[in-house]
């Protein structure tokens, strides 16, 4: 004795349900990873692109009032632009914030700037680089 299908025949009926919800799930999908990709490239392009000053802490030295930091900056020709350097002490309290100006023609900046501390800082950190 055999048993009877439950499946209907193929090609007599069209796709199932099933089948088309699938192939809807590809399509919103697909459209969805093509956004997420242009976005990133757009913030990528921005980020990239547009930033024209940017820095690097070489390094710094200690003292009790203050910390001296070696800056290298790279930027457009003719851009004004500033970096903000902190400083905080042992237990994580800001103890310095200082901006440093950038302007002129040169396109990379070596410089070693003072930022003066209440306390006695053990650390120098660069937070970002802004054009004017």
């Amino acid at each position: 004795m055999s048993t009877a299908s439950t499946r209907t025949p193929q090609g007599r009926y069209g796709r199932s349900s099933d089948e088309q919800a699938d192939r809807t799930l590809k399509v919103v999908g697909a459209v969805l990873g093509a956004l997420l990709l242009a976005l990133i490239g757009w913030f990528g392009y921005h980020y990239v692109g547009q930033n024209k000053i940017s820095g690097e802490l070489i390094g710094f030295e200690l003292a009790e009032d203050s910390v001296q930091v070696h800056l290298e900056v790279r930027k457009d020709a003719g851009v004004t632009g500033y970096c903000t350097v902190r400083s905080q002490a042992e237990d994580g309290d800001e103890v310095g914030r200082a901006d440093f100006r950038f302007a002129g023609d040169e396109t990379r900046i070596d410089k070693v700037v003072t930022l003066r501390t209440k306390a006695a800082g053990t650390t120098a950190e660069l937070l970002g680089c802004h054009p004017e």
